[in-house]
Parts: C-alpha cells; sequence; structure tokens
C-alpha cells in the first residue's frame, strides 16, 4: 500500500518551521482546554449521543490508522478487537478489583494487542486482499468465541457484560460528565503518544515498509518485527477504544455490538479523513458521527410525517453513502488534507 495521505498536523503557511511547531501547540493546548470546558454547557444529550461517541471513534480510528496508513497493512477485524479490549477489561475489573481504571484499560489494551500480533502473523506472508481476508476471519472468529463461551460474559445468559463502577481515586465516574472527562483524557493521552511514536524510529520503520517492504528489508529494517509492532500497537489503541465504548458510552454490550459493521464504519473514518494523518482520525469521526444525526435532523425538519420513517431511514443511508463517495472522488486524501491546503491558503493570505 502506498503512502496515501501524510500527517496533517501540518501545512499552516508559515516558513519557519519553529513557528510552525509553537502554533500547533498552541492550537492544540486551546482545543484540548476547549473540549474539557464542554461540560460546562452542553446538556446530557451531547455528552452521551455525540460527544463521547465522536471521542471513542476518533480513538478507534486512530489505532487502525497506525497500521494502515502508516505502516500499509490492511485490516478489517477492528470490531474484534474493540471486543477484545471490552471482555479483557470487564474481566480484569471483576477479578481483580483493586487495580485502578487506568491500570485496567491499559492492560485490556494489552490484551487486546497480543490478539492483534496473532492475527496479524499472516501478514509476515500475504499482503493487500489476502490479509484484509485474514483479518476478516479473525473478526468473525472472536465475535464466535465471546458469544459461544459464557466464561467472558460471568455466565450471563444474553452473553452481554455491563459496565461495573466507573472510579479513580475514589472519584465516581458513572455521570455523563465523568464518562466524557474519562474519554478525553484517554484520548488525550493516547494521541499524544501515537504523535511521538510515528516520528519516532518507529514511525520512520513502519512508513519505509509501507513504501515498499522489500527495499526496506534489502536496506536491513526488520520487517517481519516492524508488521507485528504494528498489529501489537493498532490492536492495542483499538482495545482500549472498545472498552470505552462498553463502559462509558454503551454501559452494557455483547459482541454483536462490535460486528462486521463496527469494523466498516472504522475504515471508512479513516478512508475519509485521511490515510496517514493524525488529525484525520478525528475529521473523520465527526463525519461519521456527525453527518447522520445532522441528516436526520434535517430530514425530520424539511418531510416532517409526509415520509414513513423507515424510508426516511433508508434516504438519509443512501445520501450518507453518496456524500463518502463524492469525498473519495473529490478529495482522496481525505478531509484531512483538503482542510490543511484551505489553513494554508487563510495563511497565506494573512500573511500579505
Amino acid at each position: 500500500m502506498t503512502a496515501i495521505g501524510t500527517d496533517t498536523i501540518e501545512g499552516f503557511g508559515s516558513t519557519d518551521e519553529t513557528a510552525r511547531s509553537w502554533l500547533r501547540i498552541a492550537l492544540a493546548v486551546a482545543l484540548l482546554a476547549g473540549l474539557a470546558a464542554v461540560p460546562l454547557v452542553a446538556n446530557d444529550y451531547w455528552l452521551n449521543a455525540v460527544l463521547i461517541p465522536f471521542l471513542i471513534m476518533s480513538l478507534t480510528a486512530l489505532g487502525l490508522n497506525l497500521l494502515m496508513g502508516y505502516a500499509g497493512q490492511a485490516s478489517l477485524g477492528s470490531g474484534g478487537f474493540m471486543a477484545v479490549g471490552a471482555y479483557a477489561t470487564y474481566n480484569i475489573l471483576l477479578r481483580l478489583p483493586e487495580l485502578p481504571l487506568p491500570v485496567n484499560l491499559l492492560l485490556g489494551g494489552v490484551i487486546s494487542g497480543l490478539v492483534g500480533v496473532i492475527a496479524g502473523l499472516p501478514s509476515l506472508r500475504i499482503k493487500g486482499f489476502y490479509l484484509v481476508a485474514s483479518t476478516l476471519a479473525a473478526q468473525f472468529v472472536l465475535e464466535w468465541l465471546f458469544n459461544q463461551y459464557g466464561w467472558f460474559s460471568n455466565y450471563s445468559t444474553s452473553s452481554s457484560i455491563s459496565a461495573p463502577r466507573l472510579a479513580i481515586l475514589g472519584h465516581d465516574l458513572s455521570s455523563p460528565t465523568g464518562r466524557y472527562l474519562l474519554t478525553l483524557a484517554t484520548v488525550a493521552i493516547v494521541t499524544v503518544v501515537a504523535i511521538r511514536l510515528v516520528r519516532s524510529q518507529t514511525g520512520r520503520t513502519w512508513m519505509a515498509i509501507r513504501d515498499m517492504d522489500t527495499a526496506a528489508s534489502v536496506i536491513g529494517i526488520p520487517v517481519a518485527a516492524g508488521k507485528l509492532k504494528a498489529f501489537f500497537v493498532s490492536s492495542l489503541v483499538i482495545g482500549i477504544a472498545g472498552a470505552l465504548w462498553a463502559f462509558a458510552y454503551l454501559g452494557t454490550v455483547d459482541a454483536r455490538s462490535f460486528n462486521l459493521d463496527r469494523s466498516f464504519q472504522v475504515m471508512f473514518a479513516i478512508i475519509i479523513g485521511g490515510m496517514g494523518s493524525i488529525s484525520g482520525n478525528y475529521v473523520g469521526a465527526a463525519f461519521m458521527i456527525l453527518l447522520p444525526i445532522l441528516l436526520d435532523h434535517v430530514g425530520g425538519a424539511v418531510f416532517g410525517g409526509a415520509i414513513d420513517p423507515g424510508q426516511l431511514e433508508n434516504l438519509q443511508k443512501a445520501l450518507f453513502g453518496a456524500l463518502i463517495v463524492w469525498f473519495l472522488i473529490k478529495e482522496p486524501r481525505g478531509l484531512a488534507a483538503l482542510l490543511s491546503r484551505a489553513w494554508t491558503q487563510l495563511a497565506s493570505r494573512f500573511e500579505r
């Protein structure tokens, strides 16, 4: 898989690299401060139905983008790795309640990462469509496993798991504000780590493998280790996102909550946002989460009760799909690249 995008935390229009770096930092701090202040003005609906799923979808897209956008390894098993993270974190919380919540989330992510390494072993021999088929098989196997064996769900009759009490240092996080801040803090920390990772030697190794793994092997880059490391880190991040999806968003889930549709949703998010781009994950997640809500409100306002709700939902899905195709044709590098160019043009006008 060739390079499809670049890290679009760049291109702010200044010729001074130091100035651009400080501008990026200032913008990131301002954005984080704004997001942290959201609970002061947002109601429970916005926190529960919009912002929390947006942040978790962004985190899931980040995990898949590290694998596909930076390391060039195709995967369609994101939903399965989310399920691993959710069930692993649930069992750790259940059986080791003395561990703090952040440690539980990290351990659940590590278990998901180890499963991702196993699922990534075929990447040492195959690539492209065949690797997609391999990860798709992992998706189906994991979904079947959690439905088939009751131990994972503590022998629940419905094979579902419910969120335990969420607390850090005695502070209850079960309220919408608490769950939002937990999700925001997790996403912010993982994003900072991911940015440093892709700019490190590991990230350069992944991009060399992505561009041409044969040439990378010739110049001495450990291709096999690089691919498996990409699967581990990607699945770790996706596993943490799966735990947050189960506990901070839905509250109770079963393996069907992480089905193939979820895997496609994550893949669409990084394709639309921009592969090989950190900021593209958030743009793509916003598109996937916010646009259906917007279409629902617009459709209700325009058509009212004149159209059957089922037909209106199908119309919204068709329009949503058409917009995805249009964006892919208009800007194959993703919306993040489009926004980056717009920012560059705007900044250049102010410099004149």
